[in-house]
C-alpha cells in the first residue's frame, strides 16, 4: 500500500475547509476524556499526543488545563514545522518517562501490521494511565466513515485485530478509552467493555 504523505497538500485537503474533526469536536472529546480521568481519580499532569496534526488536543490543554505538560509529536515534517510538534515516529520511539494520558488519534490505520504492533508496544511503555485511541476499522469504513471527507489510503483491519494487540497491556473501557493495566484501578463491571 502506498504511504500517505502528510504534507501541505494533505493538510489542505483534509483540514482546511471542512475537516472531519473540527476544533469544536476535538474540544468536546478532549473535555470528555479529561473529565472521565478526573471521575476515576486519575490525575492528568502529563500528556503525549501522537500524530498531533494541527495540534487541536494540545491547544485544548493549553487553553483549559495550562498546568498540564503536553508533548505533541508527529511523523510529518510539515506538521512539525507548521504546528510546532517534535518529529518522532511512534513505531521506533517512546518517551523516557511515562505519562498520564496518551492520545493516538487517527494514526494506527496508516501503519503496517508490524508498525502497529511496534507502536502499541511503545504506547504501552509510554502510558501509565489512560489511552485515548481512534482508528477506523473495516466495519467503520463501511458504516460510519464519510468517504468524501476521509483519507482512505489506509489499512483496513477489524476491531478484533486491534483489540488483541491492545488488550495485552490495556483494558478497554469504552468510547475510545483504554486503561493501562499498570494503574490497578478497579472499575465497575459495566464501566468495562464486555467480552
Amino acid at each position: 500500500m502506498p504511504r500517505t504523505l502528510f504534507d501541505a497538500p494533505y493538510y489542505q485537503k483534509f483540514y482546511a475547509d471542512d475537516p472531519v474533526h473540527t476544533a469544536e469536536k476535538i474540544h468536546q472529546i478532549a473535555n470528555a476524556v479529561d473529565s472521565l480521568c478526573a471521575w476515576w481519580d486519575l490525575p492528568v499532569r502529563t500528556v503525549l499526543d501522537i500524530g498531533a496534526g494541527p495540534g487541536l488536543w494540545r491547544d485544548w490543554y493549553r487553553a483549559h488545563r495550562p498546568d498540564v505538560t503536553v508533548q505533541s509529536i508527529d511523523i510529518s515534517e510539515h506538521a512539525c514545522n507548521a504546528f510546532g510538534h517534535q518529529q518522532k515516529d511512534i513505531t521506533t520511539w517512546h518517551p523516557k518517562k511515562s505519562v498520564d494520558l496518551v492520545i493516538c488519534h487517527s494514526v494506527l490505520q496508516y501503519l503496517s501490521n508490524a508498525g502497529v504492533a511496534a507502536a502499541i508496544e511503545n504506547i504501552s511503555v509510554a502510558c501509565h494511565g489512560v489511552l485515548y485511541i481512534e482508528a477506523p476499522t473495516a466495519a467503520d469504513l463501511k458504516n460510519v466513515v464519510d468517504p468524501l471527507a476521509t483519507d482512505l489510503n489506509i489499512y483496513r483491519r477489524t476491531g478484533a485485530w486491534y483489540r488483541k494487540l491492545l488488550s495485552a497491556n490495556f483494558q478497554q473501557i469504552g468510547a475510545g478509552l483504554w486503561l493501562s493495566r499498570r494503574t490497578g484501578l478497579p472499575l465497575y463491571e459495566l464501566e468495562r467493555a464486555g467480552k
